[in-house]
């Protein structure tokens, strides 16, 4: 590190005022601080907090805590495609594994060379530090991906999240929605035969690649239409089943969300009070399942409320797209309100919602636009305490 370093150092002078690439600075110093931690101090004087820390340490502790989850989406990539092809019995744990591997990584690729493209151009355009936000971004995006979306609607959907989310409202900490779920519900939108379906979520599903009358269907899709599942609790926790690319196993992502909470980066506080949403919303559904007037729909609503918490993209959501610190909600009483809120619209909107029997991506994103409102009522309701407090005390005075 030493010798890159000093590279780096000798390289400076042609990037700062009056350097022969002056403008290309925002790019130098993307590179030198996602390698370093930054030299400059806070002044002597005054209070300040000195930590090592800064935004893209912050963000390297999320992709440390999403490795699990994309780790063993190569594998369960494989798992689904071997196992619709009827060809278990023939291949080995690394087989598997490297083929989804082969899928994933160029998604991976694509991701951030589209993504971290964009955000250097718009750094070098207006002359300020590179965003660092897409650090994060450009894994989650492919994560909540199928595994056959073709690499050109990613891209676009990748150019759509970072130019329309996040760039046109003043780029990372100025966006009100969270910028992967904006790619998604872009894609989901623009290619619906690709996002949805019982073919995309198995690898060459689409092109044939699977024994005749074998279903990819997901877990919720086998609830949506059959009212039942093909799926144990255990598959489902543990992640052997189709799905998005890093939603399936609950068991990495909740590795993921301990790394969270040990280092402080994520809220508690939303991923408990969603939770709480998701259990309290599937427990008044469980009430009402006998007015059902379908089988289906009798079967969907009866699930338990708790296995609402290992099915479909929830455990994915509700640790690493609500805790977002920019679209989340900012006040300690706003995030117990919004967490709750996000969890409850989820559960109700893929069980209720026929056409789309997954809730977690549009309960965030309907949260994500009114968190500024719901921290506003919080901050004004403090307000109106302190208030009463001070005339309380004059007048005893």
């Amino acid at each position: 590190m030493k010798a890159i370093q000093n590279l780096m150092d000798s390289l400076r002078p042609q990037f700062e005022p009056g350097g022969k690439y002056h403008k290309f600075w925002p790019a130098y110093d993307a590179f030198y601080t996602f390698l370093f931690v930054p030299g400059h101090t806070t002044p002597a004087r005054g209070a300040h907090i000195r930590d090592g820390i800064d935004l893209k340490r912050t963000m390297f502790t999320v992709i440390i805590a999403l490795i699990p989850a994309l780790l063993f989406g190569m594998y369960n990539a494989g798992y689904q495609h071997f196992k619709a092809a009827d060809m278990l019995q023939t291949v080995t744990f690394w087989d598997m594994f490297l083929y989804g591997a082969g899928k994933i990584i160029p998604m991976l690729i694509v991701s951030y060379g589209v993504g971290l493209g964009i955000e250097f151009g718009m750094a070098v355009a207006r002359g300020h530090q590179v965003n660092e936000g897409y650090l994060v971004t450009g894994m989650l995006i492919p994560l909540i991906m199928p595994i056959d979306l073709p690499l050109w609607m990613l891209a676009i959907s990748v150019v759509f999240a970072v130019v329309i989310g996040k760039e046109v409202f003043g780029g990372t900490g100025m966006n009100i929605l969270n910028p992967a779920l904006t790619a998604r519900v872009f894609a989901f939108f623009a290619y619906p035969s690709y996002m949805s379906g019982d073919k995309v979520w198995i690898g060459g599903m689409l092109r044939g690649e699977a024994v005749d009358g074998y279903s990819g269907a997901t877990a919720l899709g086998d609830l949506a239409t059959t009212g039942t599942t093909q799926f144990s609790v255990m598959d489902m926790f543990i992640g052997f089943i189709p799905g998005s690319v890093g939603e399936t196993s609950t068991l990495a992502i909740l590795i993921g969300a301990a790394i969270l909470l040990i280092t402080g980066v994520g809220s508690w506080k939303i991923m408990l009070s969603g939770v709480i949403g998701a259990l309290f919303m599937g427990i008044l559904l469980n009430g009402i399942s006998g007015y059902a007037t379908t089988p289906e729909m009798q079967g969907f609503l009866s699930v338990p409320a708790w296995q609402h918490l290992i099915m479909g993209g929830f455990a994915f959501g509700i640790v690493f797209m609500a805790t977002d610190p920019v679209s989340a909600a900012q006040t300690e009483k706003g995030k117990w309100i919004y967490g709750f809120l996000v969890g409850f619209f989820a559960i109700l909107i893929r069980v209720l919602n026929p056409a789309y029997p997954e809730g977690i991506m549009l309960a965030i994103l309907l949260m994500n636009v009114f968190a500024p409102l719901i921290d506003h009522y919080v901050v004004e309701a403090n307000i109106r305490k302190r208030m009463k407090r001070m005339k309380l005390q004059t007048v005893k005075a």
